[in-house]
């Protein structure tokens, strides 16, 4: 599958802005870093070093069209998962639920979703794999924590498997008059929910003052969301020339996708504090580990998934 045209303009303007954006967090350092002490520089370049690195990791997946999406993906669920499981409690009793999940249920949903079998992949883990791994640990006999430990599990598989697999699933849509440009579906989501997520942080930083959930986020302020949502969706309207809506339609999508990736980060930071951790992990600097990534994510792929869907395929 040949990547667009659009895709390629797309690829130069976010090359565009890293630049200008790694040019200004030099300057920055230059400027007000030179001892390396401050924390918020060096927060800020860290990041910006991992977008680089985040947008050629997707630009090569997007390039080798879907087989390239589909590993690439099934990658970062499999880190995802990782990351997940390893905050929760296990005993000896899960090892062959583990197993399973690992090396069967991510490789078996991913290859449903390259040969486009919907209705297998919608329901492969909500269905099936919901109601085997708690057999597999049932059999083991070790009834200590049952429940939490197997709702964990099953937790991790939806989140970081199920949810994030509808990232892919796009290609396999049919639109018409969009054939062959599924990709760039893609690029949008991933643009305006990442987008959202910095322009909350900007506007968070400059006018924020009411907290959203203190417990959970102290960071999130309800200026920075209202803020990064308008931005986000301005955004995903300016950019609707890569997809098959009207303007008017990608405002009304982009404010859907960044809402559920507003509320989805919100959930997995209650998550996380309830597991008494900042971040899922360390592997991406500036940014945590794959899930601090995947959050926003895997909660609005499968809605704007399914509106696409059923809005406008055949």
């Amino acid at each position: 599958m040949n990547a667009p045209e659009e895709f390629f303009r797309l690829l130069l303007a976010v090359v565009v802005v890293l630049s200008l954006a790694s040019g200004l967090g030099e300057v920055l350092r230059r400027r007000f870093d030179a001892d390396g002490t401050n924390t918020v520089i060096e927060n800020l370049n860290a990041r910006i070093n991992s977008w680089w690195a985040m947008v050629i990791l997707l630009a090569l997946a997007l390039l080798f069209g879907r087989i390239g999406v589909v590993v690439l993906f099934a990658l970062m669920s499999f880190a995802a998962l990782r990351e997940f499981l390893t905050l929760t409690v296990k005993a000896r009793a899960d090892h062959w639920a583990l197993l399973v999940s690992f090396f069967v249920v991510i490789p078996v949903q991913y290859w449903l979703i390259y040969i486009d079998w919907y209705g297998l992949y919608s329901i492969f883990i909500p269905v099936y794999a919901f109601l085997f791994m708690p057999i597999l640990v049932a059999l083991r006999g070790d009834t200590s924590r049952f429940l939490s430990r197997v709702a964990e599990t099953q937790w991790g598989l939806m989140v970081a498997v199920f949810a994030a697999s509808h990232v892919p699933a796009l290609l396999t849509l049919d639109i018409p008059g969009f054939e062959g440009r599924e990709v760039l579906l893609i690029a949008w989501l991933v643009v305006v929910v990442q987008g959202s997520d910095v322009l909350q942080y900007v506007w968070g930083k400059l006018i924020g003052r009411h907290p959203v959930a203190p417990p959970l986020s102290p960071s999130k302020t309800w200026e920075g969301f209202a803020g990064g949502v308008l931005s986000a969706s301005a955004l995903g309207a300016l950019l609707a020339w890569l997809t098959p809506f009207a303007i008017w339609q990608a405002a009304l999508l982009a404010i859907l996708v960044t809402l559920m990736g507003f509320f989805g980060g919100l959930v997995m930071s209650a998550i996380k504090r309830d597991k008494g951790v900042k971040d899922w992990g360390h592997l991406i600097a500036g940014h945590g580990g794959f899930t601090d990534r995947l959050d926003s994510v895997v909660f609005s792929a499968p809605v704007f998934f399914h509106v696409v869907r059923y809005f406008w395929s055949v």
